[in-house]
């Protein structure tokens, strides 16, 4: 991962190495307390600098972004259907029935297992967010911590957009609306949520694409991200995500809440360029549209 670099202006001179890396790249005060324990990772003009240091116009200040060490991800190579990569990032079109982060069973891969075959040691895998086990689609992945800290703060000035595709069970009488509705643990478990007045603020927009019989397709734009929040906020509405079994019930004709994350656009977290990707809809949704006559473009 090369090096980035900003060249002093001006109206920077006299300022700190520290304080242009920050207004330049976002660079925190952890990260700037953990480039300073690294030799040879903050440099002016090609030499080793402090960060206190003063800077002038013309000078270059330059820093690696690159993890300091590979983490302790056991590698178990594994397809994996990617559809954007740079030297910063990747984003996957990720399957059904792999999780993002490994789980108890060390044989079983996960998406990071799978990552650290990809990579092979050159960088590290940093999912940005995550999507559960059964949910399909665009999940991003950092290649570092710098960049994984950047699209954190991306997400949180909502320059990251994602929108999924869901099939519901019922059908919503108003074409579009919004759940705003808080989200907390159920009451005695650590893994199912439920809408609840001391729960964190949550806010998910529906639009409802397609009717057929009782059941409708529908897209989905989260507007906060809290955990299972889509799921949830569908069940709290009324229409629980067909398939799903932890806020719905089982169904014959998928074996997973029907869920897609299929379009994200997003400010490049070091180019500042616009991506915007977009993955189809997995068989398993498509075939139960087909079942109808449907396909996933039909409206």
């Amino acid at each position: 991962m090369k090096f980035l670099s900003k060249t002093v202006t001006e109206q920077d001179t006299g300022r700190s190495v520290a304080d242009v890396l920050t207004e330049a790249f976002g660079v925190s005060e952890s990260y700037l307390r953990r480039l300073k324990r690294r030799p040879g990772s903050l440099l002016k003009n090609g030499e080793p600098v402090y960060t206190t240091h003063a800077v002038g116009a013309g000078d270059v200040v330059s820093f690696d972004p690159s993890d300091p060490m590979k983490l302790p991800i056991r590698p178990i190579p594994t397809p994996l259907s990617i559809v954007y990569e740079d030297e910063w990032l990747l984003v996957l079109d990720k399957p059904k029935g792999i999780g993002v982060h490994p789980d108890r069973d060390p044989d079983a891969p996960s998406l990071e297992n799978a990552l650290a075959a990809y990579l092979k040691g050159t960088d590290n895998p940093h999912p940005v967010s995550r999507l559960d086990k059964g949910t399909t689609g665009l999940l991003t992945v950092a290649k570092s911590g710098y960049v994984h800290a950047r699209m954190k703060a991306i997400q949180h000035a909502r320059a990251f957009q994602k929108t999924y595709l869901a099939i519901v069970c019922g059908v919503p009488k108003e074409p579009r609306f919004v759940i705003d509705a808080p989200i907390g643990f159920a009451e005695g478990s650590r893994y199912q949520h439920t809408v609840r007045p001391d729960g964190a603020e949550a806010q998910s927009e529906c639009e409802v694409l397609r009717v057929f019989g009782e059941m409708s397709l529908v897209r989905l734009t989260p507007r906060t991200g809290r955990t299972h929040q889509l799921r949830v906020h569908m069940a709290y509405a009324g229409f629980p995500l067909l398939g799903d079994w932890l806020y719905g019930e089982r169904s014959e004709r998928i074996d997973r809440p029907a869920l897609h994350a299929a379009e994200l656009t997003f400010a490049h977290p070091v180019t500042g360029e616009t991506v915007s990707l977009s993955a189809p809809l997995p068989e398993d949704m498509r075939s139960i549209l087909a079942a109808e006559g449907l396909s996933a473009g039909s409206r």
